[in-house]
């Protein structure tokens, strides 16, 4: 049997930063990060278009870092230029058995900072998680997949680790979490970008009350031979989701410019069925297009609506029609 062993001070500082950061996030402002498992990969998930190496998955973390030590860490980086302390991990956040002393105690000296945790859902199911989540001022919960035979394949979670289970807790926890919740959906070529498994995670979001939903797809290097989708086919399995979700496609990098004609009552219908960013429009239209669309701005038909650091493009009809958390 392995020991648990407790991380000094020394090993963790000098061999593997514990803060990193801060880094620009163009989804959640200057954000200051906070590494629960600065040494080596301890998830219960080890899903294909992961960035860091296979690893046997766990249920629980064997090196872990005293609450005291990341605190003092915290406090040689935190300033006020910092939107957002994020806690993740080379691997799972939540496995980090302390985290709801964590929380307590970052909450405790953050100020007007936000906080805010990168979680892949699972443990969602432990009562010490979910009720520690609902201490902190910004999730962001991945559900890559609602199907079960699906979702093992991208995820390839823990034994015992079932998606229905995880479902019923987004759902529950989107109910009763009073700060801002975001879903990730990272699409893998050929598994979860199906029309038939759209329509499922469509179903599944349409009960969860979400500030946003971003689409992502694979942009660093995969532990396994997967392939990301292109940006066009984002844009166009975004036009799949049920209007009233509000969806934002995050992931850009890597996106070829597919620039096409659009009339005024075009730019409207588009709009209407997904609301675009600066970002968006670049790539989607040309440039007699982007002067229509200016057009529009200046009759006041399409205005410019900011959600959460990110401003999109809506047909003004339509501003009250997006869920709201």
């Amino acid at each position: 049997m392995q020991s648990i062993l407790l991380m000094s001070v020394t090993e963790s500082v000098e061999k593997n930063k514990i803060i990193f950061g801060p880094l620009n996030s163009r989804r959640f402002g200057m954000s200051l990060g906070i590494d629960l498992s600065p040494s080596q990969k301890q998830c219960n998930f080890d899903c294909l278009y992961c960035e860091l190496a296979p690893a046997t998955t766990v249920a629980k973390q064997e090196e872990i870092l005293s609450v005291s030590e990341i605190i003092d860490e915290l406090k040689k980086h935190l300033n006020a230029k910092i939107d957002v302390i994020t806690l993740t991990a080379n691997g799972e956040p939540t496995l980090y058995p302390y985290l709801d002393e964590l929380i307590e105690a970052i909450n405790a000296i953050k100020g007007e900072t936000q906080t805010l945790i990168l979680t892949n859902s699972a443990t969602l199911i432990e009562k010490r998680v979910y009720d520690a989540l609902l201490k902190l001022d910004q999730v962001k919960l991945s559900l890559d997949a609602v199907t079960p035979t699906i979702f093992k394949k991208i995820d390839r979670p823990h034994k015992d680790i079932e998606i229905q289970n995880i479902i019923q807790k987004v759902e529950e926890f989107s109910q009763e979490y009073q700060g801002k919740l975001f879903i990730e959906i990272l699409f893998v070529h050929g598994l979860n970008d199906t029309e038939a498994e759209i329509a499922k995670l469509n179903e599944v979001l349409l009960s969860i009350n979400a500030t946003r939903i971003d689409l992502g797809t694979i942009d660093r290097p995969p532990a396994y031979p997967v392939v990301g989708i292109s940006y066009k086919e984002l844009h166009a399995l975004s036009q799949l989701f049920e209007k009233s979700l509000p969806i934002h496609i995050a992931s850009r990098h890597h996106a070829e410019a597919n620039q096409n004609s659009y009339t005024d009552e075009a730019i409207l219908n588009t709009l209407d069925k997904r609301p675009l960013t600066q970002e968006d429009i670049e790539l989607l239209f040309d440039e007699k297009s982007k002067e229509r669309l200016k057009n529009l701005l200046n009759e006041n038909r399409v205005i410019i609506k900011k959600l959460e650091n990110i401003e999109f493009y809506i047909p003004k009809n339509n501003l009250n029609r997006k869920k709201k958390k």
